[in-house]
């Protein structure tokens, strides 16, 4: 250990175990932990406030976890990226820094950010250095036969876990106490005090205390949840994972997009519970470490094709498609009152929650996408304002695939039918019942799609669209 002052970059790794860049940043010397808000870049990247609050209340406890270290927490306030790499040169100036940590963001915004803050920290003698902690296996080293990234999900799988069984990933503990930094050299807020003065976004009081009731946000919580999730909900994931009305997900996906559980964690968890193995054993483990390469897939894919991040689909020959401008039907579609009802109950769930299941999420972006047949990249930014797990490569991911113009997209005939799927899925209709009560006392039969009686004497709007018609018209303007 020597008395070299580093800086740890927090982004979205707000925790202290299984760190890579906290953990080299500490064997460096006393460690300053730095955290940039940036108020109108997070609103170029349609950043949802609750998404924020949700960063808000995890940096307050990072705080005090970095405490127990002996690390100091402060907040640097830049509105743009453009402006980060004068700003943390200043900072580690002043603070007499000569190392900075961080572990590497897949988009190409960030990564271009990172780059001009490394060139500008290297032309005046501060070691800059990163890691690959937001995925399993470093992006760019999951290739095919050819030497090309995988562009179809199956034998990317396959390779992940061919390359994990060899070598599973090691977690980190979290770093050993160390010295602190002179807390003398320090005059800087908190990250947490500086979001608070930004107003970030237009939560009141109750939607703020529903968030923190729903999602708690600290490290403990997270590893709370991801044991409990392991020991109860595991075994039956491959079964109860579609269905919205039960506890079927594991609801950690706001802890993996703000890093405070790492995708290490998560993936050694569900293997160590499936006896290591990762291509046979308990189904439902195997269904969730899928859904964790999934994961890792999208982020391969973000760093691999730049084009991701620019509002690009993956397959080009989709920009093609005659995208309608039908502003009405996109508003309707966002409030919950397209006269579907499981779309409405789901585009509800959103409002109130800031999360929507994961089938849900399917369901009503085809219907954006192939029934109202409007761009993809309008309900994409829609999630992501709205989203507590906005997670770019995820949400970029899953809405190109429902487009049909993504990686391994489901094909451009294959349209859901979205009263199928809630029967199918929430053959009761308890889903329904709870986010459309004017609909609850319809029996099961009739309560996915209302007659037109029962509608009106519910205050309920007729089906905007013919789901038949607009399906043939979907698959017209895919063919042309």
């Amino acid at each position: 250990m020597s008395d070299n002052i580093s800086v740890c970059w927090f982004r979205t790794d707000l925790r202290v175990a299984d760190h890579a860049a906290l953990t080299a940043s500490m064997s460096v010397g006393p460690t300053v932990g730095v955290y940039v808000v940036s108020p109108s870049q997070w609103a170029k990247h349609d950043d949802a406030p609750v998404k924020v609050d949700f960063w808000r209340r995890a940096l307050k406890a990072l705080h005090a976890d970095l405490a127990d270290l002996n690390v100091l927490l402060v907040g640097l306030c830049v509105q743009e990226w453009a402006d980060v790499p004068q700003a943390m040169l200043e900072f580690c100036q002043k603070i007499q820094a000569s190392h900075v940590f961080c572990n590497r963001e897949s988009g190409v915004n960030e990564r271009q950010r990172d780059r001009a803050t490394y060139r500008l920290l290297q032309a005046h003698g501060i070691v800059m250095e990163g890691f690959d902690d937001a995925t399993l296996l470093k992006p760019g080293t999951v290739l095919t036969g050819a030497g090309v990234p995988y562009r179809v999900f199956t034998p990317f799988a396959k390779a992940c876990r061919e390359r994990l069984r060899t070598a599973m990933p090691v977690v980190l503990p979290a770093p050993r106490r160390q010295p602190m930094a002179p807390a003398s050299i320090l005059s800087l807020e908190t990250p947490e005090t500086l979001i608070d003065r930004a107003g970030y976004g237009d939560l009141n009081t109750q939607m703020r205390d529903r968030l923190a009731t729903l999602w708690p946000a600290s490290v403990d919580a997270a590893h709370e949840r991801l044991a409990q999730f392991i020991e109860s909900g595991l075994s039956a994931y491959h079964d109860q994972r579609d269905y919205p009305a039960i506890e079927g997900a594991s609801k950690l996906s706001p802890y993996l997009a703000a890093g405070l559980l790492s995708p290490r964690t998560c993936f050694v968890a569900a293997a160590r519970a499936n006896q290591g193995e990762l291509d046979s054993g308990a189904r439902g483990a195997l269904t969730w470490m899928n859904e964790l390469l999934w994961r890792e897939f999208y982020r391969h894919l973000m760093q691999a094709y730049p084009q991701l991040s620019m509002c690009k689909p993956m397959r080009p020959e989709t920009e093609k498609v005659a995208w309608r401008q039908a502003p009405d039907e996109f508003e309707r579609w966002a409030q919950g009152r397209t006269g579907v009802p499981v779309i409405d109950a789901a585009m509800r769930q959103l409002l109130a929650t800031g999360w929507m299941h994961n089938r849900l999420r399917m369901i009503v972006a085809m219907f954006l996408t192939k029934n109202l047949l409007i761009d993809w990249r309008q309900g994409e930014a829609f999630f992501m304002r709205h989203l507590i797990d906005g997670d770019f490569p995820s949400n970029n991911g899953g809405w190109q695939w429902s487009a049909s113009t993504g990686a391994d997209a489901a094909p451009y005939f294959r349209v859901f039918n979205p009263l199928s799927q809630s029967e199918k899925f929430d053959p009761d209709g308890r889903f329904i019942r709870h986010w459309l009560p004017e609909l609850a006392d319809l029996p099961a039969r009739e309560i996915h799609d209302p007659s037109p009686v029962a509608r009106r004497a519910r205050g309920y709007p007729d089906m905007m669209v013919d789901l038949k018609a607009t399906r043939l018209r979907a698959i017209d303007a895919f063919k042309v």
